[in-house]
């Protein structure tokens, strides 16, 4: 069986050999949608955002996002001085749904960052020399050294949702992994690394709403492939999946956050707050960091 996740995207002329057309049953209606229509339906427009029990019913005012995502970055520069003048390490698990919004994420986190020591981590699927290493083994060659700020973009935990729901291991395999994970993380914490795990959460018709964006857009559809078609159709199966993960994962040491990503703009500031107020920088100023919103980042599968 492959030992494979999710890695590279087709070409977006591929989609078009295989059936477009999702059949779903979303809170309790029957729908169907062909996302190669260039037309949205209205009820995917229409109740995308607060989809999945998203607190909002708008999103953040273009202004105020952009205006405290610099203030925020500007702290994020001063981290990583910090960072080079002591040797921390900081490394962060990016993790969500297909389309969660996890690639934006980082790149407005490292955006000013000086990417000598900021960097960030998108594996493709394994070369037949790492399937037959340690599961773990090709990440911890990317792991941080003194000074570095890393984030990867999907981890280890192709294994507890990708893998599993797709067939691309054994159910020995990932019994396996939910077994070892934690005494991993356990070891990443105590060498000192400042470790994060992020699950960006999106509502099933904001999912729906994403994949159309990129379906029909001439600079995003590279980002669209068939087996975001077959994940659509898979959204309770990834769901329990996803809930063993978190039953089995966080822990104590290691714990995950979970952010409510339908507003791509109150993530990405959630995150980066997050981050900023758990790390005792130089300089760290409190006041221009701001408050956490208890309604969009919260700790453990609890949240969901």
């Amino acid at each position: 069986m492959n030992d494979v996740g999710k890695d590279s995207k087709k070409k977006s002329g591929e989609s078009q050999t295989i059936d477009t057309t999702l059949k779903l049953k979303i809170d309790g209606k029957k729908r169907t949608f062909n996302i190669d229509d260039p037309k949205l339906p209205d009820w995917i427009e229409d109740s995308a955002l607060t989809s999945g029990d998203f607190p909002y019913t708008e999103k953040l005012p273009n202004s105020e996002y952009a205006d405290t995502l610099e203030r925020l970055q500007i702290e994020l520069v001063k981290m990583q001085y910090w960072l080079q003048d002591t040797g921390g390490r900081v490394m962060c698990v990016f993790e969500g749904r297909d389309a969660a919004g996890k690639g934006g994420t980082i790149f407005n986190l490292r955006q000013y960052m000086n990417p000598r020591s900021a960097r960030n981590v998108a594996l493709p699927k394994p070369s037949e020399t790492e399937r037959g290493q340690w599961y773990f083994q090709r990440y911890v060659s990317h792991f941080p050294t003194t000074g570095e700020f890393l984030t990867f973009d999907r981890s280890w935990y192709n294994r507890a949702g990708v893998e599993p729901v797709l067939g691309f291991c054994t159910p020995e395999q990932h019994e396996s992994f939910l077994e070892e994970v934690p005494r991993f993380e356990r070891m990443i914490v105590a060498d000192g690394i400042h470790f994060f795990k992020f699950w960006l959460n999106i509502g099933q018709t904001m999912q729906l709403k994403r994949f159309h964006d990129r379906r029909h857009s001439p600079l995003k559809n590279w980002k669209f492939s068939p087996i975001d078609i077959e994940g659509a159709k898979k959204w309770d199966d990834y769901t329990k999946a996803r809930d063993k993960m978190f039953g089995r994962t966080h822990t104590e040491h290691a714990p995950w956050t979970i952010v409510r990503a339908n507003d791509k703009r109150r993530a990405r500031i959630a995150v980066i707050r997050r981050i900023l107020l758990s790390l005792p920088y130089k300089g760290r100023d409190l006041d221009v960091i701001g408050n956490e919103d208890a309604l969009i980042i919260g700790s453990g599968p609890g949240f969901i």
